[in-house]
C-alpha cells in the first residue's frame, strides 16, 4: 500500500489542454473517487497516474516516487477497466493468474494466491469457466479478482459498473466496498456516477473541465458545496437553485426574482445589495406551511414522493416520506427549513459563509 499525490498535473492534447493543474493527496489505505460529467478529465487522471497518458507538467507521486517517467508495470498498480478485458481464451483462473505467469512467479504461489483471492470474490466454483460462460457482474469480479492477485500498492477502477444493469450495480457497490474494507489497498476510483461516489467513497474529488472544484467527504460535499457546480451535481434530486435577492429591509427574507417571498438563513449581511442564488436540497421542503407550489409531475417511489412543482416561475423538486395523494395542476401549501439552505453568490457560483 502507499499514498498517491498529485501536484500541480496538467495535461494538454496538442494546444488543447484537459487538465488545468490539479492536486490531489491521497493517504495510505483511502478509498477517493474522481466524479465530475463526461470530458471534464477523471479518467485521464486515472489514465496518467496508470502511465497510460504522459503527463504535460507536474508530478505524480505513489509512495515516495515520482512516477512521471515509469513504465505502468513499474508503478505496481492494478486497474480494473470498464470493459473487463478477459481473455475470451482462457479461463477464469487463467484470467486471474495470467499477470503472475508473465512475472515468471511458480505455480505453486500463483495457487496461493488465485485462490483466496476467489474466495473472497465468490469465485471458487467458477474458475474453470471462460468469461462467454459468466453474467457481467461474474466477469467484473473476474478483473477485479486480477488486480488482487497482483498484490498492488494501488487499485485503480476506471468506471467498472457502467455495463452493469441498475440492480446489478447496487450490489457490486457493496462487494467493492466490503472488498476495499477487508484489503486496505488505496484505491482511485472514477466514475459519472454521484451516487456511486456518496455510497462508496472515504473522499470525493469534484472535477469540471479540467479542474479540482471541491475535495472532501461525502457529506461534508452534500452538507456544504463549494459552488454552485457542486451543489448541483451532488445529491439525487439536485439541489434547488432559485434566482433573487435578499430583501433590503428585512435580511431574513429572500425574494426571488419572480416575487415569491422565502425564508432565508440567518447571518448573511455582505449578501444585502447582491444578486444571490437560494439552494435548497429537495427534502428541506416539507408539507404544510406559507409557501405555495403548483403541483407539475408526481414520482412515487414507494418509500417516498418525488414532487416536481413550480415555485412562482421556476421548477423545484421535492421529496416527501408522506404519502401524498396529489395531481398536476393542484397548488401545494410547503415549509422551506431556513436551516437547510445556501447562498450562492449568482456572480461567482461561490457559497456565501454566514
Amino acid at each position: 500500500m502507499a499514498s498517491v499525490e498529485f501536484d500541480d498535473v496538467h495535461k494538454s492534447f496538442g494546444k488543447h489542454p484537459v487538465i488545468k493543474g490539479v492536486s490531489v493527496d491521497i493517504e495510505d489505505g483511502e478509498f477517493v473517487i474522481l466524479v465530475g460529467p463526461s470530458g471534464c478529465g477523471k479518467s485521464t487522471l486515472l489514465r496518467m497516474l496508470a502511465g497510460l497518458e504522459h503527463i504535460t507538467a507536474g508530478e505524480i507521486r505513489i509512495g515516495e516516487r515520482v512516477v512521471n517517467d515509469l513504465r505502468p508495470k513499474e508503478r505496481d498498480i492494478a486497474m480494473v477497466f470498464q470493459n473487463y478485458a478477459l481473455y475470451p481464451h482462457m479461463t477464469v483462473a487463467e484470467n486471474m493468474s495470467f499477470s503472475l505467469m508473465l512475472a515468471g512467479v511458480p505455480k505453486a504461489e500463483i495457487l496461493e494466491r488465485v485462490k483466496p483471492a476467489a474466495e473472497i470474490l465468490g469465485l471458487t466454483h467458477l474458475l474453470e469457466r471462460y468469461p462467454r460462460q459468466l453474467s457481467g457482474g461474474q466477469r467484473q469480479r473476474v478483473a477485479m479478482g486480477r488486480a488482487i492477485v497482483r498484490d498492488p500498492q494501488v487499485f485503480l477502477f476506471d468506471e467498472p459498473l457502467s455495463n452493469l444493469d441498475a440492480k446489478l450495480r447496487v450490489s457490486m457497490r457493496t462487494e467493492i466496498k466490503n472488498l476495499h474494507q477487508r484489503l486496505t489497498t488505496t484505491t482511485v476510483y472514477v466514475t459519472h456516477d454521484q451516487i456511486e461516489a456518496m455510497t462508496m467513497a472515504d473522499k470525493i474529488v469534484v472535477m469540471n473541465d479540467g479542474l479540482v472544484e471541491q475535495i472532501g467527504a461525502p457529506l461534508e460535499l452534500y452538507d456544504r458545496p463549494a459552488n454552485l457546480f457542486v451543489a448541483g451535481f451532488i445529491g439525487s434530486p439536485a439541489m434547488n437553485m432559485i434566482k433573487g435577492r435578499l430583501d433590503e429591509t428585512d435580511p431574513a427574507t429572500f425574494i426571488s426574482s419572480d416575487g415569491v417571498k422565502l425564508p432565508a438563513p440567518a447571518g448573511y449581511p455582505s449578501a444585502r445589495g447582491k444578486d444571490l442564488v437560494y439552494g435548497i436540497r429537495p427534502e428541506g421542503i416539507t408539507p404544510g406551511g406559507p409557501v405555495e407550489l403548483t403541483v407539475q409531475v408526481v414520482e412515487p417511489t414507494g418509500a417516498e414522493s418525488h414532487i416536481v412543482a413550480l415555485l412562482g416561475e421556476t421548477q423545484v423538486s421535492c421529496v416527501f416520506r408522506e404519502r401524498l395523494l396529489l395531481h398536476p395542476g393542484e397548488r401545494l401549501q410547503v415549509s422551506l427549513d431556513p436551516g437547510a439552505t445556501h447562498l450562492f453568490d449568482a456572480a461567482t457560483g461561490r457559497r456565501l459563509e454566514g
